[in-house]
């Protein structure tokens, strides 16, 4: 079976952020669930853009949409688990931003998840996506 594989761009971080695994994150397998480690990372995706004085319904003047997401796991983690979640933005596309989030136990390192997600920003009155412009692309290669 093809594995989804996903090199997380060490150079490109812009922030750190620490989470919790929650009982309500637990699955029946009793561990972590595939939902809520999308949750985890989009809360962490929010607080990246957040230190770089962005939000996803205003990149530049745009709100972003997800255009796809693959996520890799590497290892199960479980409630109570701390969890740091680290967030890296290499420089963007003429129009699209690739944001990789990778889920890490505090405990003991090890890698949960990694995944890579594509960012469009589009414009709300054309329902169109449009070109990252050139000032965000200088904000977020700040940032890494």
């Amino acid at each position: 079976m093809e594995r989804v594989r996903i090199d997380f761009p060490e150079a490109a971080i812009c922030h750190r952020h620490p989470l919790a695994v929650r009982i309500t994150d637990m699955n029946y397998g009793r561990h972590l669930g595939h939902d809520a480690v999308i949750s985890l990372m989009h809360e962490a995706r929010v607080q990246a853009l957040a230190s770089l004085g962005l939000s996803e319904v205003d990149m530049a003047g745009y709100p972003c949409v997800a255009a796809d997401l693959a996520v890799q796991y590497q290892t199960e983690s479980r409630w109570p688990d701390a969890l740091i979640a680290d967030t890296a933005i290499p420089a963007p596309s003429r129009k699209t931003i690739g944001v990789y989030h990778r889920l890490r136990r505090e405990a003991d390192g090890r890698s949960v998840a990694t995944a890579r997600l594509t960012l469009m920003l589009v414009d709300p009155e054309a329902g169109r996506p449009v070109p990252v412009p050139d000032a965000l692309v200088e904000r977020l290669s700040r940032g890494s």
